[in-house]
């Protein structure tokens, strides 16, 4: 049997069920705060931005070539800053004098690099939990590679830092707002998709016309719901009464 819902009906849901909608709301959204706020690890972010530009050639078609042969060899340098001829050098400078050691492949997997289309500036993203190790890895590996890029490259110097990273201290994630509001959003629809689901498999009569109207059963009558301080109040009335009619 199909059973349909008006909007009359979906209000009256909502006001029947708004206590278990708003105690839904309220834990999913403690839960947001708790996991936003205390176990999540804020993540830092610090860059620097590198120059592959060559000295020009004095000859315009030849400088073209050069600002081409620059722009394309970005892809290449990409590939290579994390690559261990590079990561572990970094990594033994970064891990000297401190008690917690990073290898290389963490520190690969730190690093983001990122160029606009046709530009000869790219930039060295690192991700740590620290704000000051995060600009030190970006740093360390801009001066690393812009060492050791010739030697690789075969004499082709080319790379020239432009921007050094510095710490920054307001974390890019979690976004705890956002984090937050989720919860608060998840913890609604929850409250109201349980409201929905323990109306819908109700199976309890509700009104008189559902009998008569969707069984085809005849009504012999209504009982209605008494209270209980009512039937000690009557029960009460009914004693007292009996009391006095036996005096009289």
């Amino acid at each position: 049997m199909e059973q349909t819902i008006n909007i009359e009906q979906i209000f009256g849901i909502l006001r029947k069920y708004h206590r278990l909608i708003l105690s839904s709301t309220v834990v999913c959204t403690l839960l947001a705060v708790i996991v936003t706020f205390f176990l999540i690890t804020p993540q830092y972010s610090a860059s620097t931005e590198l120059l592959v530009n060559r000295k020009q050639n004095t000859d315009v078609g030849a400088q073209l070539n050069q600002v081409q042969a620059d722009v394309q060899m970005i892809t290449t340098y990409k590939d290579l800053i994390t690559k261990p001829v590079i990561m572990d050098t970094v990594a033994e400078k970064i891990n000297k004098g401190n008690d917690e050691k990073i290898n290389e492949g963490q520190i690969a997997n730190m690093i983001d690099i990122a160029n606009n289309q046709n530009s000869q500036v790219f930039s060295i993203n690192v991700k740590a939990d620290n704000a000051y190790t995060a600009a030190d890895i970006a740093n360390t590996t801009a001066q690393t590679f812009q060492k050791k890029a010739p030697k690789i490259m075969s004499g082709t110097d080319n790379v020239s830092i432009i921007s050094q990273a510095s710490p920054n201290l307001n974390p890019v994630s979690p976004k705890k707002n956002l984090y937050v509001l989720i919860g608060v959003v998840l913890g609604l629809l929850l409250g109201v998709g349980i409201a929905f689901l323990r109306e819908l498999t109700d199976k309890t009569v509700k009104d008189e016309g559902f009998l008569t109207e969707e069984l085809g059963l005849t009504s012999l009558g209504i009982v209605n719901n008494i209270a209980e301080k009512d039937l000690i109040k009557k029960a009460i009335m009914s004693v007292s009464t009996s009391r006095l009619s036996r005096r009289g």
